[in-house]
């Protein structure tokens, strides 16, 4: 695997790949990798003959309040992950190659509706901030195909809307959520957890379990759900951010009629932010 800093070394591996008929696969990360991320880069493989990796924690996501200065930098374990897991290229660029006239005057991409609610209420300007880095991603590799997981749910539906209102020629796959043994979902930011706090966090995956179990059932009332949810939560100690049963394709409140849903959640312990979903398809009885 080669690692490139710059555009030119970026477009020019890939260049060349491509004049070799190779399919590209692209798998955007943060860095600090861990096994949820190996999976990402091993489905590219599998779809595709050459496989890129970014690494690049953008500031352009991140809230004055929130963890860009602390975000963990872990270069060469990541290195050696993206190599176990089939990644032939990283491009691993600072921010002044990103941003080379800086962010005040970068041009941003804005996807709406998606990225209101949710996330984007809490994390004001988020995604604008990931919509515009990936797009700007998506134009230095022109990937194919690229791979995200499914954890990080809204932003799947952003950057998919993106794709599409933009008429990005790059097929976007989801990967369902890798977990650990106790369900809870694999994120950078478990290594925040304390040991206490690390054996509380499957809470979350649990309530949504129940909740999501509950709807597969034909439960209809969704806010008596929520407000149960929200109590366990509490009572063990997380601080809920939201809790909610949304239509899984487009992100609106569920409504009863509706077949695919997601009940989705985002929950502090400490002062580490969680987040989760589980889709949930209801049966037609009527069929």
């Amino acid at each position: 695997m080669n690692t490139v800093k710059t555009v030119p070394e970026l477009r020019a591996a890939v260049a060349r790949a491509r004049s070799e008929g190779k399919r590209i696969g692209f798998v955007p990360t943060m860095g600090n990798l861990h096994s949820g991320h190996a999976a990402l880069v091993v489905k590219a493989a599998q779809c595709a003959d050459f496989v890129v990796a970014s690494i690049f924690v953008n500031p352009l996501q991140f809230g004055a309040n929130e963890d860009l200065d602390k975000y963990p930098r872990t270069l060469a374990a990541d290195q050696q992950l993206l190599v176990e897991s089939g990644c032939n290229l990283l491009f691993a660029p600072a921010v002044d190659e990103m941003y080379p006239d800086g962010m005040s005057v970068q041009t941003r991409v804005s996807v709406p509706n998606l990225s209101e609610g949710l996330c984007g209420a809490s994390r004001p300007g988020h995604f604008e901030g990931v919509a515009t880095v990936v797009s700007k991603l998506f134009n230095m590799v022109q990937p194919d195909l690229a791979v995200f997981g499914e954890k990080d749910y809204q932003q799947l539906a952003v950057i998919r809307a993106m794709v599409r209102d933009l008429n990005m020629p790059i097929q976007v796959m989801g990967l369902p959520t890798v977990r650990a043994a106790d369900g809870l979902a694999l994120s950078s930011r478990n290594g925040y957890l304390t040991a206490e706090q690390r054996a509380t966090a499957p809470v979350l995956y649990r309530v949504l379990q129940t909740m999501a179990a509950a709807i597969a059932r034909g439960q209809k009332d969704f806010a008596a759900l929520v407000a149960d949810g929200q109590a366990q939560l509490s009572a063990a100690g997380l601080r809920p951010d939201y809790l909610e049963v949304r239509h899984a394709l487009t992100l609106r409140p569920a409504m009863v009629d509706d077949r695919d849903l997601v009940v989705i959640a985002a929950a502090y312990l400490g002062n580490t932010r969680l987040i989760d979903n589980l889709y949930v398809q209801v049966q037609d009885k009527t069929a």
